[in-house]
């Protein structure tokens, strides 16, 4: 069966070059005889692996020294409790920007476990359709952390510049973009990502947190969620998931391949440019995010029409694009043009798009 275009918002397409090697040493690995899956996690060739992967992924990123990078489990949203379990005892504040449901989330999960945490600003009441505008005055200055979701995916917005804490560290969960495009890590406290979106299959989380900041931990925390615990066992406090974190390193191979995250950049913007060009050059979808919070991840876009919605999403997957149903909490529909998306795939949505609105003319 030929492979389809697949714009799940995650789990999502990875590289074809990375399945193929992973299909390749799925059964040996090397000179090991097993499989990456058999595999003990503290043999020398799995110890080589995680090394690899994490020195290849401060390579891509530009991750100074005094960052530790972390291979965990439990998802972006065990991070929602990590984050301030690891960095409340700062201070014993911190402040929130809730723009989309994660970000919402991870400041109810906070609130739950009683701590002093507070909205410092949101854009609910327009459905999230665009950035909160920040400045550094709308923090209180004894935060703790200031937390953001950099690229909302669902809605389909992200940041367009990296908000000003001052002195404050900045927690940025950047599960559906992060390696899309090169970021400064050292403006920084923690970056957080689930890899299914854009770096691996589901089963690892990425944290890469500033070393000044492991001495925080709320006593009372879980051993297994503390940071500085993971850190100094080299994120091998216990079995991690072994086989993403390798499927992972075969993609931290392939983008420094192609040329790393600059390249990468223009890719995407490329591909996202040809969506967002058409959508603005015709009015019979609509693209409800404001431009100047536009994802180059995930592109949102309804006809107006929930039944025409449904219809279009059918018969997209019916010729080979997938996965383009909206989040059930905001419907329409929802273009996921990760990394490993080809610009072919966004060529073809924009041509099926056309054909869709010629065929079906609204009332």
């Amino acid at each position: 069966m030929n492979r389809v275009y697949n714009f799940s918002a995650g789990p999502s397409m990875l590289p074809l070059p990375v399945l193929e090697k992973a299909a390749a040493e799925l059964i040996t690995y090397g000179n090991s005889g097993m499989s990456v899956m058999e595999m003990s996690h503290r043999s020398p060739d799995y110890e080589a692996i995680i090394a690899d992967a994490e020195k290849m992924l401060r390579e891509l990123m530009g991750i100074p020294d005094n960052y530790k990078v972390l291979f965990l489990q439990g998802g972006a949203s065990l991070q929602f409790a990590a984050v301030p379990m690891n960095l409340i005892g700062r201070t014993g504040k911190a402040d929130y920007v809730v723009s989309g449901q994660f970000s919402g989330k991870a400041f109810k999960e906070a609130q739950k476990m009683g701590y002093d945490v507070v909205c410092a600003a949101t854009t609910k009441e327009d459905n999230f359709d665009h950035i909160p505008a920040l400045t550094r005055d709308m923090f209180r200055p004894d935060a703790s952390y200031v937390h953001i979701c950099y690229n909302n995916t669902i809605y389909g917005t992200k940041y367009a510049d990296i908000p000003d804490t001052g002195d404050i560290p900045l927690v940025a969960d950047m599960s559906s973009c992060i390696l899309s495009e090169p970021v400064d890590v050292s403006r920084f406290g923690v970056i957080y990502a689930g890899a299914q979106k854009n770096m691996a299959p589901a089963g690892l989380t990425v944290v890469i947190v500033r070393e000044d900041l492991l001495e925080y931990a709320d006593p009372k925390m879980p051993t297994m969620m503390e940071w500085k615990t993971m850190a100094e066992n080299g994120s091998m406090y216990n079995t991690p998931p072994c086989y993403t974190i390798y499927v992972a390193k075969l993609v931290y191979e392939w983008l420094l391949s192609i040329g790393g995250l600059e390249a990468m950049k223009k890719h995407n913007v490329a591909k996202a440019t040809v969506l967002y060009d058409y959508l603005d050059s015709q009015s019979y979808y609509l693209a409800p995010v404001k431009k100047d919070s536009r994802s180059m991840m995930n592109v949102t876009f309804v006809t107006g029409d929930a039944e025409l919605d449904k219809k279009f999403a059918k018969e997209a997957a019916a010729n080979g694009l997938k996965n383009l149903k909206g989040h059930r909490s905001v419907g329409g529909m929802r273009a996921s043009i990760y990394n490993a998306m080809p610009a072919e795939g966004v060529a073809a949505l924009v041509a099926f798009m056309k054909k869709f609105a010629a065929e079906n003319p609204k009332a």
